[in-house]
């Protein structure tokens, strides 16, 4: 399918430690903790960034 190349073109279905996510984007440990019961220890990047409440980049 298409859409299945495109999504695995960026990376999105590749598998990470939610705790590197985490570290990675900043994320405070509450909602690292709220991830990590959601999703488990291990996720897809494409369930983390759609479940993970990221702040604004913008100062």
């Amino acid at each position: 399918m298409k859409y299945e190349k495109a999504a695995d073109q960026h990376g999105l279905r590749e598998v990470v430690r939610v705790t590197d996510f985490a570290l990675k984007n900043k994320l405070k440990s509450d909602e690292q903790l709220r991830l990590i019961t959601l999703l488990g220890s291990f996720a897809t990047r494409q369930e983390l960034l759609m479940n993970a409440r990221l702040g604004s980049k913008i100062r």
